[in-house]
């Protein structure tokens, strides 16, 4: 079977930040002309995030597949190819694939300083099956 991937999968992302099987290829680090990164994050279906802020934000380019993005205390957004999801700074938040679809997009994600991601809890079960 021919693959139609726009980027390798990628390297597994640990199970510290994520649930489930999500990969990552970097695209474009840091450097003196652009305070972000850029990479194609790959979730397996049920894959997910913990949640998370970013203290100068994050941008999300789905590319395949379908999965959810919620803000702490609103419903879960469904998102699909061609989304894009525009997250402000110090938002707690969580993105990952349906129960059902992998899900692919490209980070592109903002530094503060030399920070751009903060790690919380993980996704319970419970959370993510009542968004499925």
């Amino acid at each position: 079977m021919g693959s139609t991937e726009i980027f390798p999968k990628g390297q597994p992302l640990p199970n510290d930040w994520f649930s489930g099987n999500a990969f990552l290829t970097p695209l474009l680090a840091k450097d003196k002309n652009n305070e972000f990164s850029v990479g194609s994050v790959t979730f397996e279906p049920q894959a997910r995030t913990n949640w998370h802020t970013h203290p100068k934000g994050q941008v999300l380019i789905v590319i395949e597949g379908e999965g959810f993005y919620q803000e702490k205390g609103k419903l879960a957004q469904r998102i699909k190819m061609g989304d894009v999801i525009n997250i402000p700074e110090g938002i707690e938040h969580w993105h990952g694939a349906t129960a059902t679809s992998k899900m692919v997009h490209i980070a592109i994600t903002n530094f503060k300083d030399d920070v751009q991601v903060t790690w919380l809890l993980p996704v319970t079960d419970e959370e993510y099956n009542s968004v499925n």
